[in-house]
C-alpha cells in the first residue's frame, strides 16, 4: 500500500515510510492510496466475535499488505489487554466506555499500536518521537513508548491547561520520555512539532517522527472502536439506524470512523461534539475554515484551534461539503453546558460522565431523531478530571488505582517558550 499527501506536492511513500515520518514534507498528512472495504459477512457475523478479533480484521484490511499476519496479530494483541463495553445510560443511549487501557484513555490503543509498529519500522539507530498534547494522548503515548528500546519520546504540552493527573501520568516517568513544559497553548506545542518536522537541517542530523494522530499509525487504529460498537450494538439487536456522537479536538478520532464507514461500516451519521473550541462547527455553517487561537475550557483534551485532522477529513470527502455535511454533523457547548450535563447525568441515571464524554452525550440527547439509536464514546476516566467533577457534582470522585500509581512520582519537566528556535536548539543540544 502507497501513502500520499493531503497536499498532494509530495511523492507517495510506503507504510513504513509514512509511519516513521509522521508529517509528509509539504506538510500535508498521510493518507491511504485507495481504502479496502470488508465484505458483508464480516458484519453479518460480527457481533459473535471479540474486540481483539475484529481488531485483527481490520488491521489487516489497513496494514496486511506491508506487515504479515502473525506481527499485526501480535500487535493486536500487544495493544488491546482491555475491553471496550458498551453501557446502556437511558433509552437508546449507550456509552462505550473507551477508557480501560492504562492511563484510562481512549488513545491508550492508538498509542500502543503505533509504539509496536514503529519498533518494527524505526530500523538501528535512536529514533525521536516528537508528541504534542492538550491532556491525555501525552500520558498514552509516554506509557504507550515507556522503555521501547530505540525509542526516545519528547512530549511537548501546554503549561497549566493539563489536569493534574494528566500531566502526572507523562512528567513523572523519566527513562525515555522527557516532558516539555510550554508556556502557551496546545495549538502552539502542535506548530513547534510540524516545524520541527519541515526543518531539512534539523531532520538531517535527527531520525524525528510523529506519535499525534497526524501520523496513520496513530489514527487509523482507532477505528478498532467503532467497529466493536457496531458489534456489541448488533449484538443487543439496536444497530439499526445507528448514530455515534464523538467528542472532538484536534479530529482524529472521528476521522477514523468516518474510514470505518468507507469500508462499509453500518453507521448512519456522525455527531462531533465540540467544547468552545467549535471551528469545525461553524465550517459546516458557514463553508470557510477559519482556524483561530484555541480557548481553555474544563473540557482541555478538546481545546484545539486547528485541528490537524480536518485536513484528512476534508480530503477523504474530495473537499466536498454537502457531502460532508450529509455525513456529520457538530454542535458546541460552554463550560456552563458542559458541567450542566454532568450533574444532571448522575442524578436523573446515576452515570458519570467525564467532561468530553459529556459533550457527545448531550448531543446525543438533543440530536437524536425518532427511530435511531445513539452511542457516544467516553473518552476518559472521569477521575482523570478529578477537581473540575467534584467542584460541579458535589460528590467525590473515586480515583482507580491505576491512577494511583502516578501521583507519587517526581515531576520532570524542560520548561521552553513557544518560540520555535529555542525548541530547535534544545533538540539539537539531544543529539
Amino acid at each position: 500500500m502507497r501513502y500520499r499527501s493531503t497536499n498532494g506536492k509530495a511523492p507517495e511513500v510506503s507504510l513504513g515510510e509514512a509511519v516513521v515520518r509522521g508529517l509528509a514534507p509539504d506538510r500535508g498528512l498521510y493518507v491511504p492510496e485507495r481504502i479496502t472495504v470488508l465484505p458483508d459477512s464480516f458484519f453479518s457475523s460480527i457481533q459473535n466475535m471479540s474486540f481483539v478479533e475484529i481488531a485483527f480484521r481490520v488491521a489487516c484490511a489497513f496494514f496486511g499488505e506491508d506487515i504479515s499476519e502473525d506481527e499485526l496479530r501480535t500487535m493486536v494483541n500487544e495493544s488491546l489487554s482491555f475491553d471496550c463495553p458498551l453501557v446502556q445510560v437511558e433509552g437508546n443511549i449507550s456509552s462505550l466506555e473507551l477508557f480501560h487501557g492504562p492511563t484510562l484513555a481512549f488513545k491508550d490503543v492508538g498509542a500502543r499500536f503505533m509504539a509496536r509498529m514503529l519498533r518494527h519500522f524505526s530500523g538501528s539507530g535512536t529514533l525521536n518521537v516528537l508528541v504534542a498534547t492538550s491532556g491525555d494522548t501525552g500520558s498514552a503515548v509516554a506509557n504507550g513508548f515507556l522503555g521501547v528500546d530505540g525509542i526516545r519520546v519528547f512530549v511537548l504540552y501546554p503549561k497549566g491547561k493539563v489536569s493534574p493527573i494528566q500531566e502526572c501520568q507523562f512528567t513523572t516517568l523519566g527513562r525515555n520520555i522527557i516532558a516539555i513544559e510550554v508556556d502557551g497553548t496546545f495549538d502552539d506545542c502542535q506548530a513547534l512539532v510540524k516545524s520541527a518536522f519541515v526543518d531539512d537541517e534539523l531532520n538531517a542530523l535527527m531520525r524525528l517522527s510523529s506519535a499525534n494522530s497526524i501520523n496513520v499509525a496513530r489514527f487509523l487504529p482507532q477505528s478498532f472502536y467503532y467497529f466493536n460498537a457496531y458489534a456489541r450494538m448488533r449484538a443487543e439487536g439496536r444497530a439499526d439506524n445507528l448514530v455515534i456522537s464523538v467528542p472532538s479536538g484536534n479530529f482524529g478520532n472521528i476521522c477514523s470512523a468516518l474510514y470505518a464507514v468507507r469500508m462499509g461500516l453500518p453507521v448512519k451519521r456522525f455527531i462531533a461534539a465540540n467544547n468552545a473550541n467549535c471551528v469545525f462547527r461553524d465550517f459546516l455553517c458557514s463553508g470557510n475554515y477559519e482556524p483561530r487561537p484555541s480557548v481553555p475550557t474544563i473540557a482541555n483534551a478538546m481545546d484545539v484551534g486547528d485541528p490537524s485532522n480536518f485536513a484528512r477529513i476534508w480530503d477523504l470527502f474530495g473537499r466536498d461539503i454537502a457531502a460532508l455535511r450529509s455525513s456529520v454533523s457538530s454542535v458546541s457547548y460552554s463550560d456552563a453546558q458542559i458541567g450542566e450535563t454532568i450533574r444532571e447525568t448522575l442524578d436523573r441515571c446515576g452515570y458519570l460522565l467525564d467532561p468530553h464524554g459529556a459533550c457527545a452525550y448531550r448531543a446525543l440527547r438533543e440530536g437524536l431523531e425518532p427511530g435511531e439509536n445513539g452511542v457516544f464514546c467516553e473518552t476518559a476516566h472521569p477521575a482523570k478530571f478529578k477537581d473540575t467533577v467534584e467542584k460541579i457534582t458535589g460528590k467525590e470522585v473515586i480515583v482507580p488505582d491505576a491512577l494511583k500509581a502516578f501521583m507519587g512520582g517526581v515531576k520532570q519537566t524542560v520548561p521552553l517558550s513557544p518560540d520555535y528556535y529555542e525548541f530547535r536548539n534544545y533538540l539539537m543540544s539531544k543529539i
